[in-house]
């Protein structure tokens, strides 16, 4: 019985393999919760004190003294106290951990310490966060969830584009609908240009309206001019777009207002007009003046024209979604003031801290320094915000460029008609329509 029962017990745990490794590849979320996160959260648990010593992490107790007739007697020498724990509790792709401050200890500690826990806990990534006071919530990433883009899946909705995966493990979804105008930041090969391709390419097929205003000459957006309705690849014609523009927009506010009604969405949908995404690319050029009376003009036509588009495009069906390698104040007060409208932000790897400070640092600090240390590794994350007003890393999908042109080539017939940008521009060269 002895061989025979070793041999059952050897073809259980081959068995026990071969199932556990179906599982892993086909359910990765089932395989989680059944195998990591047990050894995870035993890990997390084990480790706990002798990393918090290691990391600078735990408080010295002050040794107790005690009275002993006239002489003052010592207790125990110094013992390092590492901060309390929670149990780790798991989540769909990683788990999470709350940890109470000694007095004086302050997150920034412990968002220095982030490296240190991944490679004690042999997890993706870990988070930190602090969502009040003396807490600080550790959210540790079990795995790159970008390995499995199909894990993320987002309902079709106008105005709705699915761009990558949050670091959670949940889809990454720009919804214009909810947040009108958006900022992105990033530095060459950061991600910033494959990102508004995967933008672009998940708007096309649906009933919207395409503007791009791209002044290195359409290097980037020129590749999809088929599906655009107008494309401007100087800052002369970014005027003339942006001031078409702005026709339609008041020609939408008398809809609008003879309807009785303060946004386009309230509108039956015969009188509604098409939503427009105006798609910006390089900010930095629209603003940058040579010193000239005539340059100086076009800047500062474009900083109120797109002021004025951030302002009062969003109840009207108007989105702005712009982007640059570099956003700072120096580049004039527009600037900020445009900022302050663009409620989504996107922050990849970038060359100055001014830039990441700029895009998150009126949201979030936390973020701001998250965002400084995405290597050039890293390219496709990114920090962005939710709706909800708070932020997560997270990795657009990799969208090849021949990809999103022949989406775009497949949608030219669809292109819709604005009568007031029919006039600002003549058809770009190149255009399919």
């Amino acid at each position: 019985m002895g061989p025979v029962l070793l041999a059952l017990v050897l073809a259980v745990l081959a068995w026990g393999l071969v199932v556990g490794d179906l599982v892993r590849r086909h359910s990765p979320v089932w395989h989680w919760y059944l195998v990591r996160y047990p050894a995870t959260a035993c890990r997390v648990v084990c480790t706990w004190r002798k990393v918090a010593q290691l990391n600078d992490l735990s408080v010295s107790r002050r040794p107790p003294r005690g009275l002993l007739g006239d002489l003052v007697v010592k207790g125990d020498p110094l013992r390092p106290v590492a901060p309390r724990i929670s149990f780790p509790r798991a989540t769909r792709m990683g788990l999470t951990v709350i940890v109470r401050l000694h007095a004086g200890q302050t997150p920034a500690t412990f968002l220095k310490a982030a490296d240190a826990f991944v490679h004690a806990w042999k997890v993706h990534a870990v988070r930190v966060t602090s969502p009040e006071r003396g807490i600080v919530l550790l959210t540790a990433t079990a795995m790159d969830p970008l390995q499995r883009p199909g894990l993320a899946t987002a309902p079709a909705e106008l105005l709705s584009a699915l761009i990558g995966v949050l670091e959670s493990g949940g889809a990454w979804v720009m919804n214009l609908r909810l947040v009108p105008h958006w900022l992105i930041a990033g530095a060459t090969r950061s991600g910033k240009s494959t990102l508004l391709a995967r933008l672009i390419t998940q708007l096309a097929p649906q009933p919207v309206a395409l503007v791009g205003i791209d002044c290195k000459g359409g290097m980037e957006l020129g590749l999809f001019a088929g599906r655009l309705s107008a494309l401007a690849t100087c800052r002369r014609e970014a005027v003339a777009v942006l001031s078409a523009l702005m026709v339609d927009m008041q020609e939408r506010m008398s809809a609008c207002r003879s309807a009785g009604v303060r946004s386009i969405w309230e509108l039956p949908d015969k009188l509604r007009p098409v939503p427009v995404v105006v798609i910006v690319d390089e900010i930095a050029e629209l603003y940058l003046s040579d010193g000239t009376r005539e340059s100086k003009a076009e800047a500062e036509q474009c900083s109120t024209l797109l002021l004025r588009l951030a302002q009062l495009g969003a109840a009207l069906g108007l989105h702005l979604v712009v982007a640059g390698q570099r956003v700072g104040s120096d580049l004039g007060p527009g600037v900020t003031a445009l900022r302050a409208q663009l409620g989504g932000r996107i922050c990849h790897r970038v060359n100055d801290p001014g830039t990441a400070e700029m895009t998150l640092g009126d949201l979030n600090k936390d973020a701001v320094a998250v965002a400084q240390s995405i290597t050039a590794e890293e390219r496709g994350v990114a920090v962005c915000t939710s709706p909800d007003g708070g932020w997560s890393r997270a990795r657009s999908h990799l969208t090849p460029t021949e990809e999103a042109v022949a989406t775009a080539r497949k949608y030219v017939a669809i292109v819709p008609e604005l009568p007031a940008l029919d006039s600002a521009l003549t058809a770009p060269e190149g255009d399919d329509k």
